[in-house]
């Protein structure tokens, strides 16, 4: 059975919280691609939109939107999501994963969406 931990931010206030959602609320997220907004009552907040922006891996690889799929590449990378690098023009291939969560994904980080 997946099991996620599902960071949710407000943009409002700045705050974040972590919620663990396991069974079937986790495999309706199964699937899902960063930028995908879905229902907060799939992960027990009713009434609220939540967007995707991205997640990370059982090692620690973080996802990327450019990355289809739910695979896990070594890129070469110039700027984040990934690498950050510490002067301008540095680029260093780095392991990320796919956009797409799958059940190897542990961190699923989200935004609440107003409309």
């Amino acid at each position: 059975m997946p099991e996620f931990k599902v960071v949710v931010s407000d943009p409002k206030t700045g705050r974040a919280r972590q919620i663990e959602v396991k069974g079937r609320q986790a495999e309706a997220l199964l699937g899902l691609k960063i930028g995908d907004i879905f229902d907060g009552s799939l992960i027990g907040l009713p009434g609220v939109k939540l967007m995707i922006t991205g997640g990370s891996g059982k090692a620690g690889e973080p996802m990327r939107p450019d990355l289809p799929g739910g695979v896990k590449r070594r890129l070469l990378l110039s700027g984040p999501p990934g690498y950050h690098p510490p002067e301008k023009g540095m680029r260093k291939r780095k392991l990320v994963r796919g956009n797409v969560i799958t059940e190897e994904i542990v961190q699923i980080n989200t935004k609440i969406v107003y409309e």
